[in-house]
């Protein structure tokens, strides 16, 4: 089990020992947080997040996590699915355990709040954890802020198959939203997808380079 604010490691662990590609369980002081979580749930993930204390929310960043997500909450006991209201046009299985939710925040505990950034899809979101990164402060993001294979820097894509960018417009309030957030480190949607300090510094310098570049 990997402490708070240390370094990922290769099974990417954060800040318990539950995290895999697409999908991420936190062991936080309220409480454990299921984000972006997979499409298939087996029963060795299920036993060992019980173990764990089991959770008490799920969260998303945006549709394409949409899949397995009332599967889950089954699952683990009627755990509340919380998604951003302005993409609940998404939603293919209703379920009374999904809880939409409004505005650009909402907290969903102590130290642990949803962010809609917008962009990739309307209601496009990111957790914080503000005692992430020892206190600094960390961002998950999924696929609103996407983190590059050049280390420090970030991208922002409306498509991400058929490489379809962003406006600059939306990218200028993607960011403008990120200085409100007090982070250090984001943690992408994979095992190496992550920047580990200084990852506000690196949003609003990619978010200046995508826009420059669009504008020149």
């Amino acid at each position: 089990m990997e402490r708070a604010g240390t370094e990922p490691d290769r099974n990417r662990r954060f800040p318990s020992d539950r995290y895999r590609a697409k999908g991420a369980s936190g062991a936080f002081p309220h409480g454990n947080i299921l984000w972006d979580c997979t499409a298939i749930l087996d029963k060795k993930t299920r036993d060992r997040i019980l173990e764990l204390g089991g959770i008490k929310a799920i969260c998303l960043s945006h549709p394409h996590f949409y899949t397995g997500m009332v599967e889950w909450s089954e699952a683990l006991g009627g755990v509340p699915i919380l998604l951003h209201q302005a993409d609940l046009a998404y939603v293919t299985r209703p379920s009374a355990h999904i809880q939409p939710w409004q505005g650009d925040r909402h907290d969903v505990l102590p130290g642990i709040a949803l962010h809609r950034l917008g962009g990739h899809f309307e209601g496009s979101s990111v957790l914080e954890w503000q005692g992430g990164a020892s206190g600094k402060g960390a961002l998950l993001v999924g696929d609103t802020i996407h983190v590059v294979a050049e280390r420090g820097w970030v991208t922002f894509m409306y498509s991400f198959p058929n490489l379809i960018p962003l406006p600059a417009r939306e990218v200028r309030r993607i960011a403008d939203r990120a200085v409100e957030i007090r982070f250090d480190r984001i943690y992408g949607p994979w095992r190496d997808k992550f920047i580990s300090s200084n990852a506000k510094d690196s949003v609003a310098r990619s978010a200046e380079r995508y826009i420059r570049l669009l504008e020149s």
